[in-house]
């Protein structure tokens, strides 16, 4: 077979097999690229030389890290990952649209933390009406358990969930059970440890300075193979393994100068890719601007993306029922229920207004006549709002069911296209907390110090804040899945199920205009109402009973989190405290 490394600065490049080394030969066709035939199998340990240096370094490109990203790579024969042609399930076709999607951890979702694990608890989410899994990073990265973005290595898939192959079986279990699968992939930086690009040519440049250091190379000199290097990762997640989307973390810490950005680049490339392969695929980005440009068409200027996150809707939603007001959740503390009134029919609370926590405006309004819900993800718990917590607690350590009944409701029923965080449709009392697993023990123990330096800064004694090191931080954020079938975890649950029903059956509750919103809300009392088509939706986060008057419309109770009656012939409805209805005609 034939192996081929980009190594720009190398005068000499060697292919360790364990027959010997191979002398390669530099390709005569593209700048830069040392390639060479020789025999091997799936499975095979290989790795490269460079020069003088007598460590073997494991393939840029490599599939499998089987011994972690300082071992050799292996060989992996991409085409027997595919399941048999004839037995195959195919991929769902489900669009963002109607798109449900579910964030995931693989090496937390069980106790076990492997793709197959996983995959035997995939019947649960297909019941709960899931339509895609979004995975956190699966590439390699040092020692066994960590959060994923750290990974050294994003051509590969980390070994102590599986490797290559267990990730197929969970793609294929997946599409089996109609559920698409997204992936969460990092090109803004690679971990600190295990990191070996460097060493082969200028993947990183001192041009532009990151919170992690040095930044990826998308500009610089040799930025054009750094740039195919990770956008040919990409596509290999979605044409190799079958996956049916990408995540892109924080593309707000992507430093690219360039006229043809790299995001325009990869949503292009995805895009062709979607159609030769007669499929749907799809990008969401992770982006802190608040720019509606991320998900602009690129005929009219933006960057293409398909989706992205909406974390003012989340701040939004949790200041309203949890009352909080540090940190970034400050401006929208203030009147938390007209801040949520605005995310829901505006997008974005910072469009172009101040924001304190950065002591500058901030975003730009979205032309809510031309911009589809859909090109936005609402929800109340994600991994990074729950995990960057000094404690790694959930809405549940702190909220009653019934107000995690409202945040349910906001969520499942408002215009965004809804992401929940595992388990959090039972109200799981399982923290999620920041962990890793780093083997040189002077990183390990700067990232100790480091958590807790960062919030000693807000008043937390250091010995309050998890050690990330402790395997039990680990396991204390691992799911217990006993708990869904216990009071009070079942009737939320069964609420969950409810109003996935509810989106799934109802189209206006689909509806892309976001300008056909209609939202009403008290603040002093404490509820807010809002109407997409036909479809009414009443939360009362006060403990106490309200009523409220929608109007002679003749609209009817679907779903209550308390009992209460339909509305009176006066059109007002009598409201439980801490709870939510929807109705209809």
């Amino acid at each position: 077979m034939q192996f081929e490394v980009w190594a720009p600065q190398a005068g000499q490049v060697g292919l360790r097999l364990d027959d010997g080394t191979h002398a390669m030969a530099r390709d005569p066709e593209r700048e830069g690229w040392w390639v060479v035939s020789a025999p091997a199998t799936d499975g095979d340990r290989y790795g490269f030389l460079l020069d003088d240096d007598p460590a073997v370094r494991p393939d840029p490109r490599g599939r499998r890290l089987p011994d972690g990203p300082d071992g050799l790579s292996a060989v992996v024969d991409v085409e027997a990952l595919a399941p048999d042609p004839e037995r195959q399930a195919p991929p769902p076709r489900t669009p963002l649209q109607d798109a449900i999607l579910y964030e995931l951890h693989i090496g937390t979702f069980t106790s076990e933390g492997t793709f197959d694990a996983a995959a035997a608890r995939l019947p649960h989410l297909a019941a709960l009406g899931i339509t895609h899994v979004e995975l956190m990073p699966v590439c390699s990265f040092p020692g066994r358990h960590g959060w994923g973005y750290d990974g050294v290595a994003p051509w590969s898939v980390h070994e102590p969930y599986g490797g290559p192959a267990g990730l197929a079986r969970f793609v294929e279990a997946a599409h089996t059970h109609g559920l698409g699968v997204v992936l969460d992939v990092v090109h803004n930086h690679l971990g600190p440890s295990g990191n070996h690009l460097q060493a082969f040519g200028p993947y990183f440049t001192d041009t532009h300075h990151t919170p992690w250091g040095a930044a990826v190379n998308l500009d610089a000199p040799g930025s054009d193979e750094v740039r195919a290097y990770f956008l040919g990762s990409a596509l290999a997640w979605l044409r190799d393994h079958r996956i049916d989307g990408l995540r892109l973390d924080a593309v707000h810490a992507l430093a690219d100068g360039r006229a043809l950005t790299f995001l325009e680049e990869l949503a292009a490339a995805v895009d062709d890719l979607a159609a030769e392969l007669g499929r749907p695929l799809f990008l969401i980005a992770e982006s802190d601007q608040c720019d509606p440009r991320t998900t602009a068409p690129r005929a009219a200027g933006g960057l293409g993306l398909h989706a992205q996150w909406n974390d003012d809707f989340h701040h939004a939603v949790h200041c309203a029922t949890t009352g909080e007001s540090q940190g970034y959740y400050a401006d929208f503390a203030q009147e938390p229920l007209a801040a949520l009134a605005k995310t829901m029919n505006r997008v974005f609370f910072h469009d172009g207004i101040w924001s304190s926590f950065r002591g500058r405006t901030h975003g730009r309004p979205v032309d809510r006549r031309h911009t589809p819900a859909h090109r936005f993800l609402g929800y109340a718990q994600t991994h990074d709002q729950v995990g960057n917590r000094a404690l790694g607690d959930r809405l549940s350590a702190s909220l009653s069911p019934g107000l995690l009944a409202c945040a349910a409701t906001l969520t499942l029923t408002g215009p965004f296209v809804p992401m929940l965080f595992m388990g959090e449709e039972w109200g799981a009392l399982t923290p999620w907390q920041y962990f890793t697993d780093h083997p040189d023990p002077a990183l390990g123990e700067a990232v100790r110090t480091g958590r807790r330096r960062e919030f000693a800064a807000h008043g937390w004694h250091a010995e309050d804040i998890p050690d990330p090191q402790d395997p039990a931080t680990r396991e204390r954020s691992c799911l217990d899945w006993s708990e869904p079938e216990k009071a009070p975890h079942a009737r939320l649950l069964d609420w969950y199920r409810t109003l996935i029903t509810l989106r799934r059956t109802h189209p206006d509750l689909r509806d892309p205009d976001l300008a056909a919103v209609r939202v009403a809300f008290d603040e002093e009392r404490r509820w807010l109402t809002f109407r997409r088509g036909d479809v009414r939706v009443v939360v009362n986060l006060s403990p106490d009973p309200t009523t409220i008057a929608l109007g002679r419309n003749g609209v009817r109770v679907l779903a209550a989190w308390e009992p209460l009656e339909h509305p009176g012939p006066d059109g007002r409805i009598h409201v439980p405290g801490e709870s939510a209805v929807v109705l209809a005609p």
